[in-house]
């Protein structure tokens, strides 16, 4: 999607050029492919591991989760996984860093103020995605670990796993003029009907 807001800000005239079905076909059989190497690769790590329990305190088998279950200590395996893990994550934030930073470039040198509100309103959506499925990830890995599970792990755990698809198309769709009149005709008839019960 950054790529996309890439091209469509910074290269408007060759966007058809660039961002053709083959590219997108291209893009998508890519995501496809790495993701299904991802999993395969946590997959062998995983059975590769020895499990001194087998009772997970979470909603699912995460890796995280199953790590804390080994008797062996840390797999190199898994090690290893969660290394390229982190590196292909970082890879992805810094090229969606880049494309923005370059947009935003280029949205500088637009000369009107409608066409500057324009380049920045066709960004906005996937940013706040974006920002959504990060700071719930933060929040769910970077707070510090207790060894008892709590309800505060399932909140977290619930928060990143349905919450950026839950609001997925709501946030692409507000672009939509009949999503925005019906959305404010709902606001209108939720606050008439707040007032009435007052």
């Amino acid at each position: 999607m950054a790529y996309d807001r890439y091209v469509a800000i910074c290269h408007p005239l060759h966007y058809e050029k660039v961002m053709n079905w083959k590219a997108c076909i291209e893009m998508m059989i890519l995501v496809w492919v790495t993701s299904l190497l991802y999993g395969m690769l946590h997959t062998t790590g995983t059975f590769s591991i020895l499990f001194c329990s087998n009772v997970v305190n979470q909603f699912f088998c995460e890796v995280p989760q199953l790590l804390k279950l080994s008797c062996s200590g840390f797999n190199l395996v898994e090690v290893g996984i969660i290394v390229a893990s982190v590196i292909a994550g970082l890879g992805c934030c810094t090229f969606i860093i880049v494309s923005y930073a370059m947009i935003f470039n280029a949205m500088q040198r637009i000369p009107s103020e409608h066409g500057r509100q324009k380049a920045l309103s066709t960004c906005i959506p996937h940013l706040i995605v974006v920002f959504m499925f990060f700071l719930n990830g933060f929040f769910a890995y970077l707070r510090p670990q207790s060894n008892t599970p709590s309800y505060l792990d399932f909140g977290l755990t619930v928060m990143y796993s349905l919450l950026p698809p839950l609001f997925n198309p709501i946030i692409y769709s507000m672009r939509n003029k009949n999503i925005k009149y019906t959305l404010s005709k709902l606001c209108r008839f939720y606050t008439s009907s707040e007032k009435m019960a007052n």
